[in-house]
């Protein structure tokens, strides 16, 4: 047991501490609305970097109320995504499963992401509307979309390799989603297609990696005296000599960093296109260059280095209306240090 005035350090509730299976985050829940328009739940860009506004705070309970108050900002660049496929899910006594896909025009895909086939297998005979007719005729509990991102339009990404991943459908009945979703194969949608500015977002993204390190880079625990044995960046024991058991609580070395993380409701200050607006600083952000394509600008700090792929989700622990957003001013000064 811990000391009652200096508690373990290191939650348990992120375990376990492993790296993460690939660069970008899962998803693995989507919440439902009872709105009656069918839209996309989430989105996915690339993390440009960090800079600050100035923005009124237009809280009147607020002790700055009415003042203009300097907020960090992380800048993400968001291309359009191509809408791939949709996919049905049934219920079964194992839980959700695939009831079937409808994937759009390989031509037409590959005239959008010409390396689009290093990603998924080229299909010879395909009737999509067959497909969709098939998911009509079954007893669905959800419909989700395949879409595919676009790098190559991310001057900074050295990778062209599209991504594919699985995004939720809202709002309408699965009838409803199936027709709209059938209506978007093979069609690029936007970040204003499924967000507005001044909303709040859930952030899943895979943190910085440091590798292998010890407890003491790892949990933050206590350096032990210098009077203790040979070695002071260690805990105290690992349990009892008589049965040699080491609980999973007990704090090791490991691996640090390169984790899924999911940050609950950042918000949304601003959307727009770098065109409109100019957001990248003098000399380009640190490690990542100019935005050339639309961009976010969320408030605080986002997990990951710059480049690395982040997902966006609708808020599954939604908040109490905010006040508007009144940004004044975006800096663009030199981020090199100089």
């Amino acid at each position: 047991m811990g000391d009652r005035h200096r508690p373990k350090k290191g939650s348990m509730g992120f375990g376990p501490r492993k790296r993460a299976s690939r660069p970008f985050g899962r998803v693995k829940s989507w919440p439902q609305s009872d709105s009656g328009e069918v839209r996309l739940q989430g989105f996915a860009g690339w993390k440009a970097g960090m800079t600050h506004v100035l923005m009124r705070d237009l809280n009147p309970t607020s002790p700055s109320a009415g003042a203009e108050v300097r907020k960090a900002v992380t800048v993400v660049e968001v291309p359009p995504i191509l809408v791939l496929a949709v996919r049905g899910y049934k219920m079964t006594p194992y839980g959700k499963q695939t009831a079937g896909e409808a994937w759009a025009d390989a031509e037409k895909l590959a005239d959008v992401i010409p390396n689009l086939p290093r990603r998924i297998p080229e299909r010879k005979e395909h009737d999509a509307e067959a497909h969709l007719e098939k998911l009509r005729e079954s007893n669905l509990v959800d419909v989700r979309l395949i879409i595919a991102t676009q790098p190559e339009k991310i001057s900074a990404v050295g990778s062209k390799t599209p991504e594919i991943m699985e995004i939720g459908l809202t709002g309408g009945d699965n009838t409803s989603r199936l027709q709209w979703a059938a209506e978007k194969l093979g069609e690029e949608l936007s970040i204003e297609d499924v967000f507005d500015s001044g909303s709040d977002i859930d952030v899943i993204g895979i943190t910085k990696g440091y590798g292998n390190q010890g407890v003491v880079r790892r949990f933050g625990v206590k350096l032990l005296s210098h009077k203790n044995s040979k070695r002071r960046r260690q805990i105290g024991n690992m349990g009892d000599f008589g049965t040699g058991y080491v609980r999973k609580t007990i704090r090791q070395a490991g691996q640090t960093g390169y984790h899924q993380r999911t940050e609950y409701n950042k918000r949304i200050l601003r959307i727009s296109n770098d065109e409109e607006s100019q957001i990248t600083p003098a000399g380009g952000f640190l490690h990542y260059g100019e935005v050339r394509n639309q961009y976010m600008v969320i408030q605080g700090s986002l997990p990951g280095p710059a480049k690395r792929l982040i997902r966006f989700r609708d808020a599954s622990r939604p908040r109490r209306e905010q006040p508007p957003v009144d940004i004044t001013y975006v800096s663009t000064a030199s981020k090199q240090g100089v």
